[in-house]
């Protein structure tokens, strides 16, 4: 069974494209996720302002811009240069302050210019939505009126831990890479193996053949392991992700995830005859769940109908149970339910693969 474990291990890592890829291709992610939003930066991209008044509360106002962060400020073009940038979406927004704006001359203008492009969507609303909260708290400051009603805003996480949007997509990242790895690279192994008849000649010798199984699954998870390691590393000491809970759980939570991914491989070579047919059934259960599941943007976002049903695909309380301990310092049963969904899938797939799965389609 050792032997037989490091033989398929070695498997592995002769096989250099493959392997190449699996870690390749979430590191890619991880660096390139880490280069935009690393660090808690809060810019959401650049805008141009263009102050043509000399009144104190204009400079004001284009100060109050600068200060918020919330933009990059870009004002290397011109006016017109400017617009076409935005009509590229190379600029989220020109904003422009009129000569006189704020002055005391009667007939000086009063509206702030915003020149924005209908593809940016939401991120239009920020601008505006900041232009108009800043001129909203001059009006009342001009005509010494007080706001009746206000928002405070507050975290609901302990005030000694920073979170940003890179430490919740890097542990995404990590779920995302062992159900690639696991779901794609074993389903076309095995289809593969069977294609090519190697699992035939297995069932005639003495070993019996879930002492292969086990030791392909074994081999897969130290792989896993090793990927789970370079993405918490690149991201951690590259990139200032902030990880906060009991590592060693996030390393066993991870494993657990492959086990449970590997599971799903086998169900889908189960199903596939050949090898090319298990490529198509991998790429169209992996892609749909690394957009659906959690990978990127939380999936309370999406549509409540939906919401309802991908709340239960397999990386869904993966993702919910490593991002609790990662960030949050939680317990894997502080929520029952998705230890519960993670062992129904293995319970199920585990099942249909020992009654389904065959060495020969012969």
């Amino acid at each position: 069974m050792i032997k037989l474990f490091f033989a398929n291990l070695k498997m592995l890592v002769r096989n250099r494209q493959a392997s190449f890829w699996m870690i390749m291709f979430p590191l890619m992610f991880t660096i390139i996720f880490g280069l935009f939003f690393s660090g808690g930066s809060s810019s959401i991209g650049s805008v141009a302002i263009f102050n043509e008044s000399d009144a104190e509360i204009a400079k004001n106002i284009e100060k109050t811009i600068i200060d918020s962060k919330i933009f990059k400020i870009n004002n290397e073009f011109k006016l017109d240069e400017a617009k076409n940038e935005v009509l590229k979406t190379k600029l989220l927004a020109v904003i422009l302050i009129p000569q006189n704006f704020g002055s005391m001359m009667p007939v000086s203008p009063k509206t702030i210019n915003i020149f924005v492009n209908p593809a940016n969507g939401p991120s239009n609303s920020i601008v505006t939505n900041l232009i108009d909260k800043i001129l909203t708290n001059y009006n009342f400051a001009i005509s010494g009126a007080q706001p009746i009603f206000s928002v405070k805003s507050e975290n609901v996480i302990s005030s000694s831990k920073e979170i940003n949007y890179y430490d919740f997509i890097l542990l995404g990242i990590i779920g995302m890479a062992l159900m690639n790895s696991a779901i794609m690279g074993l389903a076309v192994s095995m289809a593969k193996y069977r294609e090519d008849k190697i699992l035939k000649r297995l069932i005639t010798t003495p070993m019996p053949g879930w002492k292969f199984i086990a030791a392909e699954l074994m081999a897969r998870l130290v792989f896993n392991f090793i990927q789970v390691s370079i993405i918490l590393g690149v991201g951690v000491y590259g990139f200032n992700a902030h990880i906060y809970g009991n590592i060693y759980l996030i390393y066993f939570l991870s494993l657990i995830g492959a086990l449970m991914f590997q599971l799903i491989g086998f169900t889908i070579a189960s199903l596939s005859k050949t090898t090319a047919a298990a490529e198509g059934m991998s790429t169209a259960i992996a892609i749909p769940m690394m957009f659906l599941a959690g990978v990127f943007f939380p999936i309370d976002q999406l549509p409540n109908w939906l919401f309802k049903i991908v709340q239960y695909l397999p990386l869904a309380p993966l993702l919910r149970l490593i991002r609790s301990v990662g960030t949050d310092s939680g317990k894997v049963f502080d929520d029952p339910q998705n230890i519960i969904i993670i062992s129904v899938w293995i319970v199920i797939t585990l099942l249909f693969s020992i009654f389904r799965f065959k060495f020969s389609e012969e």
